[in-house]
């Protein structure tokens, strides 16, 4: 018997989790970092640093940190968060700061599959999709 395991998204900064971490939170009403490991003297990442983190988005939870080591890779758009939101305002206000700083992927328009949509990698690298629900 298998028991249910649980999946969290898990982000990998360098040098620069905190800072993703409290601007995410600040996007959604319902958001809280929930606990911060940071790096000590002696260790290996920068003191102070996040060594390990958590926090919820709309009640998901997200796992983050700042890697120590430098990698060759980042944040990549074949992996990105998908919000629907719930009104024009809203899409318009979280695209407009998400894609502040960061790269406008698709631009936040009308498409064949969804009346308003838009895909931007943030100021972190992080990739986002957000579309209008459906009316009704």
């Amino acid at each position: 018997m298998y028991r249910m395991q649980k999946i969290t998204t898990f982000l990998m900064f360098e040098g620069q989790a905190e800072a993703a971490m409290n601007f995410y939170t600040s996007l959604f009403a319902d958001a809280q970092i929930l606990s911060i490991t940071r790096y000590g003297p002696n260790q290996p990442g920068k003191e102070g640093s996040v060594m390990h983190a958590i926090f919820t988005l709309n009640g998901q939870s997200f796992m983050a940190i700042d890697s120590y080591v430098h990698h060759a890779f980042t944040f990549t758009p074949s992996m990105s968060l998908y919000v629907t939101c719930e009104t024009e305002a809203e899409i318009n206000e979280r695209f407009a700061k998400l894609s502040e700083g960061g790269t406008v992927l698709m631009g936040l328009g009308e498409y064949p599959f969804s009346k308003k949509f838009g895909w931007c990698n943030d100021q972190f690298g992080v990739s986002w999709q957000l579309t209008l629900a459906p009316a009704g």
